[in-house]
């Protein structure tokens, strides 16, 4: 072959690929992830995954890049919060408004079972594809609880708990037999605000009566047929015939990319100076405990270090170049000692320059009180937040133990060293003490909130009392101040400060390979932020953990099961 023109047609492709117009990808198959990987571990497990942040700009991006023609997103069955989910169809739609076509592929909304999540991001899109041979799951919305007292009594297991108040319910599995009435009344608002929600979304991206979405959630699931004669997808096709339409209107000579592949190029052409003034961003993600932040190798997922935060908090504070922080909380909560060392880091930031938090998914309990000192709290409608109480006891073996035929001896000095053996009750004078804690931390709580938030004393604990709200709810109550999403947050951020729209964001701790080599020289050091593969997977408490039989991830925290996916 010729040598000239083999490098000619080398260089003509390179300049197609430079000037070919752009289909932009998204495949939500294995879900998304908030924020880059804290550790080795959450590197390798993410390493599929497309990151929120990434696409959230890319798509942002590609409003105004005239290369770019369309967006297909093939939405998967790997569930994906509903507030994430709000922040992407919110990108959808300012996307769509730029006149560039959205498209959305499902092999199936839910194969027998729910696809409700999943269809409502869907519903954003021009046009909806669904694979022949799949179905739409719209089902509505449902939050279910099992309760285990009565079984732990067949086994001989109590619990003594307490809890502030009525509505911090996260230990009525092992305490009660069926949803007390506050319990019930909170779960049921949580569904009628989604249900809302859901409803005006899927009116508004498929043009339909909002009566008449509930009448279809009322007859759903629907067969893939069904379905287009709804009116909720536009056409049965596999995914070729999808593909193959969309770039077909781009253009014959349009090129497929992923949106987060297009975003890291796009940054790589308009890198700012390293020095440029900008926007950090902090991630919180997961429960909240002491040290670190990291994840076990033997399951149990991240979790959000109370070291790893304040290191990174300081870090931006200190930089001259930083100019306000957006702290990004998705987080159940956890530990109560943890929640209250971030919260002062915040505090103290917040002195120094604006500190704006964007909610995830779940920011409640210990997950609001990292939040709530902030200058500007950002929320999703669907996000789930509040949960301001705490709850605190232990499980009784004793009668469980005797039945297996374990005996237990003890030898002590103190009258309360035995205080927190789960192989006897509480004495009144220890539950007293156990009292004591729930109310100062419940006291604490309350007056952070009611000072952060500007609201009297008596309206903080009627806005408390450990009850979880949705993110539009708790805008009306005053516990968050916005409705959006990380953008929102970050475009906020820029106008306190005076920066350009397109002001640089950098994550934080911002290290290079050397400071992540050498170790921190103190707790002041940035590398004192780096995130760690914890070899335990429950922290301190892994044997009262175990004993309990369910994650103990402190005092603050939200059942896994609010999750709205």
């Amino acid at each position: 072959m010729d040598p000239g023109k083999a490098i000619f047609e080398t260089v003509e492709k390179l300049r197609q690929r430079r000037t070919a117009p752009l289909v932009l990808e998204l495949d939500l198959t294995e879900g998304l992830t908030q924020g880059p990987p804290s550790d080795p571990l959450a590197a390798l497990l993410s390493m599929r995954k497309p990151r929120l942040s990434d696409v959230l700009a890319g798509l942002k991006r590609a409003r105004q890049d005239s290369r770019v023609k369309a967006l297909i997103v093939k939405i998967g069955g790997n569930p994906i919060g509903l507030a994430t989910v709000q922040e992407l169809r919110q990108a959808v739609v300012e996307f769509r408004a730029s006149g560039k076509q959205t498209v959305a592929f499902a092999e199936t909304f839910g194969e027998f079972g729910a696809g409700t999540i999943p269809y409502f991001l869907a519903s954003a899109f021009d046009r909806v594809y669904l694979q022949p041979s799949g179905d739409v799951g719209l089902t509505g919305v449902v939050l279910e609880q099992r309760f285990l007292k009565n079984a732990l009594g067949k086994l001989g297991v109590d619990y003594e708990i307490g809890q502030r108040h009525e509505y911090k319910t996260a230990a009525n599995t092992f305490t009660q037999d069926h949803m007390t009435e506050p319990h019930r009344e909170s779960m049921a608002r949580i569904v009628e605000s989604i249900t809302e929600q859901i409803v005006a979304g899927i009116a508004d991206g498929r043009r339909l009566d909002p009566g008449k979405v509930r009448e279809l959630i009322d007859r759903g699931p629907f067969i893939g047929a069904e379905a287009v004669d709804a009116g909720l997808v536009d056409g049965l096709a596999y995914r070729d015939e999808v593909y193959g339409e969309v770039k077909r209107a781009a253009g014959e000579d349009s090129l497929l990319q992923y949106v987060s592949r297009y975003h890291r190029a796009s940054a790589v052409k308009k890198l700012p100076h390293p020095t440029a003034d900008g926007i950090a961003l902090v991630h919180g993600d997961g429960a909240i405990r002491t040290g670190r932040s990291g994840r076990s190798p033997l399951g149990g997922g991240g979790a959000m270090g109370s070291d790893t935060i304040s290191a990174a908090l300081r870090a931006a504070r200190r930089d001259a170049h930083v100019k306000a922080v957006v702290f990004r909380v998705d987080s159940p909560g956890g530990s109560y000692v943890a929640s209250d060392t971030v919260w002062r880091e915040v505090v103290l930031t917040r002195k120094v320059k604006p500190v704006i938090v964007s909610m995830g998914d779940v920011a409640a309990s210990g997950g609001y009180f990292v939040s709530m000192a902030a200058d500007v709290i950002v929320a999703q409608p669907g996000t789930l937040t509040g949960s301001i109480g705490v709850l605190g006891g232990k499980p009784v073996l004793s009668e469980l133990l005797e039945k297996l035929g374990v005996d237990t001896d003890h030898v002590a000095q103190g009258a309360n060293a035995g205080m927190f053996s789960t192989s006897r009750g509480f004495s009144p004078e220890q539950w007293e003490r156990v009292n004591a804690w729930l109310d100062r931390i419940y006291d604490d709580f309350v007056g952070k909130v009611a000072e952060a938030r500007d609201l009297s004393r008596e309206r903080a604990h009627e806005l408390a009392r450990g009850r979880v709200w949705t993110g539009a709810d708790a805008r009306a109550g005053g516990l968050v101040d916005e409705l959006g999403g990380l953008e929102d947050a970050l475009q906020l951020a820029r106008k306190r400060v005076g920066l350009a729209e397109d002001a640089p964001v950098r994550v934080y701790p911002r290290l290079n390979p050397l400071e992540r080599l050498r170790g921190p020289e103190s707790s002041d050091d940035k590398a004192a932020a780096l995130a760690r593969v914890r070899l335990d997977s429950w922290g301190p408490l892994a044997r009262l953990s175990a004993e309990l039989g369910l994650p103990a991830t402190g005092p603050l925290a939200l059942p896994a099961w609010y999750r709205i996916r």
